[in-house]
Order: C-alpha cells, then structure tokens, then sequence
C-alpha cells in the first residue's frame, strides 16, 4: 500500500440520505464517495456528528482487521448511522473486541464450520425440495419470495439453531419487526426481548445437551462457565437474524437472473460456472443500505493519508470494497468466470460473518433447485414492477412474481 502524506485539510461531510434505491443499483452517493477518495467523511440520518468512510478493499480489511479500531467502544456513543434506534446490548458479539469476542464466537463454531454445515446439506435440500414441489403444484404466476426464498433460509437457520419448526414463524415475524425501520424504536425492542426470552428458555434448557445445533452447544458453553447466559441469548438473536438475510440476498440474485437470462441460460447450461457465478453474484449485489455497524479508533491512526484521531467513529464499506478496481477489473461488470474473486460480501477480520459458510450452502441449493427443476422460470412483470422492501436496513425484493 502507498503512504502518502498526512494532512490534516479534512474532506467535507457529505450527507448520505440512504434513500430507498430500486433494484439491485448501486447507491450513487457511495459511488460519489468512492470517486472523491478512499477515507471521505460522512453523516448518515440518524445519530450525532459524522464519521470516517474507508471505500478501497487494502483499507478496509485494514480498519475490519486492525485492533486499533474497536467496535466495543461503539457502546454510549450516539455516533451518525443508519438505524433511527441504537440500543446494542452491551455484550453482545457485534460490539465485543478479541478476547471476548473471541471466547464468544469459539462456544458456536462447530456449527458453523464447513463440517457443521455440511452435517445439515441433505436436510436443507430436502426442506427446498418440498417448496419447490408446492411452488410447481400451484402453478404460476407465483412469488418466489413468499413461495421459497422466504421460507427456506427460515427454516434451515431454525434447523441448524436447534429452534422447533412449530416456532419458525415466531422467529420470523421477531426478525421482520428488529430489522424493520418502519415500525419505531418500541415495537423493535419489543420484539428483540420477545425472541430474547424465547432463547433464555431454550438455551437453559440445554444445559446438559451433547447436540450439535447451536443452542445445544451455547446451552453447554453456559452450563460449563464458558459465557454467560446473556452473551449466549445475544449471540443466538445476533445469528437467528442473521439467517434471514439469505432472503434478501437470493432475492436480489434471481431479480439479476431473471433480469439477464442470458446468464440465467448459461448457469443452466453450464453447471460448472455456478460455483463462481455465486460468488460473483455476492461480490456484485449491493446487500445493504449505507453501512453497517461503526468502529471507534483507540489511537490516532494514518489510513492512505488521512489522519484518524483516537476517538474517531469509523466506517468500512464492504460494498464499495467490492467494487475496487485494483482488485475487480471492470467491477460494474458480472463475470461469472471471474478468478479469483475475493470479495469481501460476508465482512473481514474477527466480526467476519460467522454463517457466510451456511449462506454460500444456500445459495448454491437454490441456484441448482430453481434453474434444473423450473427450466421457464421467467419475471412475471418487468423488472421496474418488481416491489423492493422500504425503509429496511437490509435490501431485496418485497417480492418477485414469476412464472414458467
């Protein structure tokens, strides 16, 4: 990386509305950031202040990786984000540093190895199949979200978190009302301490469980000491939500498929390429409005010429990372034969998305399930009629009416 020299000429605060964007398009107002430099300044619609903005993919898994840059000491601070409400609950994984972080995130590993993930493939292709039997039983016209992209990362998350299917709807009704803006503060934390409570049970009643699903093994963790019961219930919320965000990004996917069926023609083709179409699919779709959670620097700390001081809220977009040039060449292009092709879709450094093993299973089971069993599956609308969720956090299609 080039160092270049510090200056203290700081860039102006661009205001970063994160408006509601059609489609999977890209956010032109990261794109402007992108262009003015790597390290902008930014204020988002809620919060105090502004904060740093790192776009270019060397400095971000720089600050995603760099113990000076602490998501812990996010907590008390009314730092400008994205979300109307900001309560993190103090212990939970998102807002640990290592070695907390660490200890937290070793009591759930196994399931989220490429071992643990593999132990529930045939349960989960079983579980799309019968969508996919259902789907084709009603016949078109159909929405693929309610139909199968909805329900199907419900119920593998619920699978491998050890939830009963009877109570996969709870689970999903909570998750809409957390991740949902739209609602105000109280009914998001009323549904937070509902699934809360829930989790409180379940995984005290697991205490003795040799399982391997996830709230056998934190039920274990907790019963020997390893973490408390309030990490354990935070890391279960933390990951049970986390699991529904395969909705939104195989949403965005088969709008991209189904908006160039060239390519949707190709992947069925030529089975070989799904592997690194999904990949690239990952690295292209843009998964989230603005950004995500900050970091605060514990030091002052030079970022390609920029001087962070200490106490510095700071951001990193993976979105905007993704799209680097020096990395992707030609980034606004969808190159299913691109290779290698390391995004950085699922984050980087500790807070590294724990499920993006089980995200990729999934992803890689629907592209098989839906282009080989539904040869026609077509938009059923055009594409600027495709409905996409409002004021949330996380982006993709409300729906996607198809047909065949």
């Amino acid at each position: 990386m080039t160092s270049e020299p510090l200056t203290e000429t700081l860039p102006p605060v661009r205001h970063w509305p994160a408006a509601d964007l059609s489609g999977t398009d890209f956010d032109p107002v990261l794109t402007g950031l992108m262009d003015e430099g790597p390290v902008t300044r930014i204020q988002l619609p809620n919060g105090e202040g502004w904060a740093w903005l790192v776009t270019r993919y060397d400095e971000v898994r720089l600050v995603a990786n760099d113990p000076r840059f602490s998501r812990e000491a996010v907590m008390g601070r009314q730092v400008t984000r994205l979300a109307p409400h900001f309560i993190p609950d103090r212990g939970a994984v998102g807002f640990l540093d290592p070695p907390d972080h660490t200890r937290l995130r070793r009591s759930v590993a196994a399931a989220f190895t490429a071992k643990g993930v593999e132990r529930i493939r045939d349960k989960a292709r079983g579980m799309l199949d019968e969508l996919v039997d259902e789907l084709l039983q009603d016949g078109p016209p159909a929405d693929l979200t309610s139909a199968v992209l909805s329900p199907f990362p419900i119920a593998v998350i619920c699978e491998l978190m050890g939830v009963p299917a009877a109570d996969r709807q709870s689970m999903h009704t909570w998750t809409q009302l957390i991740l949902s803006s739209a609602h105000g503060k109280e009914v998001s934390e009323k549904a937070k301490r509902e699934m809360s409570a829930y989790f409180t049970d379940l995984i005290g009643r697991r205490a003795d469980s040799t399982a391997e699903n996830v709230t056998s093994l934190l039920g274990a963790a907790v019963g020997q000491g390893e973490i408390t019961m309030e990490e354990a219930v935070g890391l279960a919320v933390l990951l049970q939500i986390g699991g529904e965000a395969v909705t939104n990004n195989s949403g965005q996917m088969f709008h991209l498929l189904l908006t160039r069926p060239d390519l949707a023609e190709r992947l069925r083709s030529e089975p070989e390429f799904r592997p690194r179409a999904i990949d690239e699919l990952l690295r292209y779709i843009p998964h989230r409005n603005a950004v995500g959670l900050s970091r605060i620097a514990l030091e002052d700390v030079e970022i390609a010429g920029a001087l962070i001081h200490e106490g510095d809220p700071v951001y990193v977009s993976y979105l905007a990372a993704n799209r680097d040039p020096d990395v992707f060449p030609d980034p606004e292009t969808i190159d299913v034969t691109r290779n290698p092709n390391p995004h950085v879709a699922f984050g980087f450094g500790p807070h590294y998305c724990p499920g993006g093993m089980l995200a990729r299973l999934e992803s890689e089971l629907l592209v098989d399930a839906l282009l080989d069993r539904i040869p026609g599956l077509r938009l059923a609308v055009t594409p600027d009629q495709v409905p996409f969720k409002k004021g949330a956090l996380i982006r993709g299609p409300e729906a996607l009416p198809v047909a065949w």
